[in-house]
């Protein structure tokens, strides 16, 4: 299997778990995750699997093989995630680590998949009288990788002295727009509430001419990124439902029909005429270990058993998923996007006009997406652009 279609299925298997999250929540609570981070946590569990629980999370995956799984890892830290800030291009920072409790060892070909696929930062803890302080540290870790974004990964409390193994993912993003807004021109306007109500919130505006698609009941913008001197492009797409409540039916249509981002970006840019983005910041957290029981896959890793490929001990026959988290952020203003995600998976001892307008001033969705691979790094929605 070739990057492009590994990134390809990626893209469904993340937008579609997105789909079941975006369709959740209250009607003006904003929501910001990067499928990718939870990609890797759960490739990991993969490569440290067997049997059914194995069959389970590559079949969740669409993916043939551990094997496929760990190179498709290896080869997006080496072409997607590499920094490119110091060739005038957008700053990224992509981690993973592992904290194995000091009784255990992994065993040498688990060890060399961390090490040599996930570069993963292994680190020896003492859960069973440290839990709290080991949570500080996986705390400070995820700080330190996403620039202060993200200052708590794992909520107190969430490790103890049956955890045996935490394996966590940062990432972090920040681009300057290839063509900045300018603040002066920002003004409030009104935003209609998915509940019905309105707010006066910040808009950014443009008269230059953007990469922007009329669809059937949608639109579609493309913001890019100032890029480096590499080959990769990276762009924000904004997907503006045409009704005011038509932000559901086109979270269904992106997260169940297969390609579907894909067919309807912008390749083209357009006169544009009334134009205005609003300003937003959204900070979200969740447990989606709960999200993927719902969806009716993956049971197996959290009920015990068969995540025997991990450590050089008996106790891998009792070792189970007790929980995964998520944490995300992005900042969307006038020079860029900030943007960083974060995730934790625990692992415990069993217990068309001429112009077209663009006015988001109602529900809509964003991902940020790597153009050159297709590579998804954060999807979203915002309901109220000054919450959160």
């Amino acid at each position: 299997m070739d990057l492009r279609e590994a990134i390809s299925n990626q893209t469904d298997v993340s937008l579609s778990f997105a789909k079941h999250l975006l369709l959740k929540g209250d009607e003006d609570n904003n929501l910001v995750l990067s499928p990718l981070s939870i990609h890797v946590v759960l490739s990991l569990m993969a490569a440290g699997s067997k049997g059914s629980t194995l069959d389970q999370l590559l079949s969740f995956l669409k993916c043939n093989s551990t094997d496929h799984l760990n190179s498709f890892a290896s080869q997006l830290i080496a072409v997607v995630f590499a920094d490119g800030s110091l060739s005038g291009g957008p700053c990224l920072c992509f981690a993973n680590g592992l904290w194995l409790d000091q009784s255990l060892s992994l065993k040498p070909s688990f060890k060399q998949i961390v090490d040599s696929d996930y570069k993963a930062a292994l680190s020896q803890a003492d859960f069973q009288t440290k839990a709290v302080q080991v949570t500080q540290e996986i705390n400070a870790w995820a700080e330190k990788e996403t620039s202060g974004l993200i200052k708590e990964v794992l909520p107190m409390g969430s490790l103890d002295n049956s955890t045996r193994l935490v394996f966590a993912n940062a990432l972090y993003f920040k681009g300057a727009w290839n063509d900045k807004f300018d603040a002066s021109a920002t003004k409030e306007y009104d935003f209609h509430l998915g509940s019905g109500g309105l707010v006066k919130a910040p808009f950014m505006t443009s008269k230059k001419k953007q990469f922007i698609r009329a669809c059937d009941g949608f639109k579609v913008l493309g913001l890019p990124y100032k890029q480096g001197e590499d080959k990769r492009r990276f762009t924000m797409y904004f997907l503006l439902p045409d009704a005011n409540d038509g932000l559901p039916a086109l979270i269904e249509k992106l997260g169940s029909q297969s390609g579907f981002l894909e067919r309807h970006i912008p390749q083209t840019q357009e006169e544009v005429g009334d134009f205005r983005i609003p300003k937003f910041k959204i900070s979200y957290g969740v447990e989606i270990s709960n999200a993927l029981k719902e969806l009716g896959v993956v049971t197996l890793p959290f009920s015990g058993g068969e995540l025997t490929e991990m450590v050089d001990s008996l106790v891998g026959q009792n070792l189970h998923v007790s929980s995964i988290f998520h944490k995300a952020f992005i900042e969307v203003n006038e020079e860029g996007t900030e943007a960083a995600a974060a995730s934790a998976a625990v692992i415990k001892l069993r217990g068309l006009p001429s112009k077209i307008d663009f006015v988001a001033d109602h529900p809509f969705l964003f991902v940020v997406r790597e153009d050159m691979t297709g590579t998804l790094l954060f999807v979203g929605k915002v309901l109220h652009p000054l919450a959160g």
